[in-house]
């Protein structure tokens, strides 16, 4: 990565940037941070992954995203910059996907942005993004996800995710589990990081309700858009991180009012509720059973379930499937689905149907009664390619 940013003249460099890891939580904090910064008057990057519908969602400028124009141009500049340095043997193969795009969002946020926010792919230590030099890190929750490549513990897990740490520059951490917060406060002293804590700044007077939440964090009051009580843990990291960018509590709270994260608890249709949430992990799918047991416990809920076969599919599978009263097992159009057949013999749920697709689950969910909830989930994969279905229908 760093041979080919050098190959592009260095766009990483020159450019102020906030980096954000963790597990669960770090794009929606992200797109937070963003929306505080261009309530700030900064003309704002944000760089999150995967996308749900196109490409160009990963690169985001001053709340929206790239044309696809602006996308295939710095597409072309970073594969002919490759294929000219693989020919002249300065790169050993070519970028991947994921670092192609980074590239690209690096050379368009230096010629569009003041200030850009940039989540972390994977891990941290060693993910494609860790070529930039911060002003600012962000950690989020550690939790299990990614184990086969980033260690099967906690405090593993949380090391990779410290990788993005730089000597003297502040960082934010999330409230954590022990194991983790035990890790990143270690990285932190030896890096000489000023750690701001998440949990030395409580909540106060925190209310919330199935489209958002409100409280009081060090005296100023704050309201989220963003459903799951989950979020608070998101806005409080986002919060401080904005404060300690010089952003002024009516900045930031514009900002949280304003932001928009799809396909997390998103609600997309109504009567039935149509609801998508990508809780493809455990700590995810234990956000999105808390959210249901809060706010639908009264209500008839189904679930539309697909999934990676590389996840810990039967963990989340256990948290969710028991709250539901009919499942629809699918699988999204992607190599890595898991049959729904093999989804079912997970559970032994007496109201459980098979969809094809993702199209054929979206008709028998229509048939759900009008007071029901139906929660598409299990996969950003699956939420992404309802999401395209339903919004078109919708529009």
């Amino acid at each position: 990565m760093r041979d080919l940013l050098a190959g592009l003249d260095h766009p990483e460099r020159s450019q102020r940037f906030i980096h954000v890891a963790g597990t669960n939580g770090k794009g929606s904090t992200s797109a937070m941070i963003a929306a505080a910064l261009r309530q700030g008057g900064f003309r704002t990057g944000l760089y999150t992954s995967p996308h749900l519908v196109e490409p160009t969602e990963r690169i985001d400028i001053n709340g929206a995203a790239v044309t696809r124009e602006s996308f295939a141009e710095a597409f072309t500049v970073v594969h002919q910059m490759a294929e000219q340095m693989l020919l002249e043997e300065r790169l050993d193969a070519h970028p991947s996907y994921f670092e192609t795009v980074t590239a690209m969002a690096l050379l368009l946020f230096k010629e569009q942005c003041d200030i850009s926010v940039i989540e972390v792919g994977l891990g941290g230590r060693l993910d494609a993004t860790n070529v930039i030099d911060p002003e600012l890190c962000v950690i989020t929750p550690v939790a299990y996800d990614h184990e086969a490549y980033l260690g099967n513990t906690l405090a593993s897990i949380a090391a990779e995710k410290a990788g993005i740490l730089k000597p003297g520059v502040p960082a934010v951490m999330a409230t954590q589990q022990p194991a983790a917060y035990a890790v990143i406060e270690e990285r932190a002293r030896e890096m000489s990081c000023p750690l701001i804590r998440a949990g030395d700044h409580p909540l106060s007077q925190v209310d919330a309700d199935a489209r958002g939440c409100r409280f009081v964090l060090d005296g100023e009051p704050y309201a989220c858009n963003l459903a799951g009580r989950h979020q608070m843990e998101n806005a409080r990291a986002a919060i401080l991180a904005s404060k300690a960018l010089g952003l002024s509590a009516d900045q930031i709270a514009a900002g949280l009012q304003m932001v928009r994260w799809p396909g997390r608890l998103e609600l997309v249709s109504r009567q039935p509720d149509f609801i998508l949430d990508g809780a493809h992990n455990p700590a995810g799918a234990a956000a999105l059973a808390a959210y249901i047991r809060e706010f639908f416990a009264e209500r008839p809920v189904w679930l539309v379930f697909g999934a990676m076969r590389d996840k810990a599919v039967d963990e989340v599978a256990e948290q969710l499937f028991p709250l539901a009263d009919r499942i629809i097992a699918t699988a999204p159009n992607f190599t890595r689905a898991l049959r729904p057949e093999a989804i079912l013999e997970l559970s032994s749920h007496g109201e459980s149907v098979i969809a094809a697709t993702i199209a054929d689950a979206i008709q028998l969910a229509r048939l759900a009664p009008p007071t029901a909830a139906v929660f598409f989930t299990g996969s950003l994969f699956l939420v992404g390619e309802a999401r395209a279905l339903l919004c078109s229908t919708v529009s």
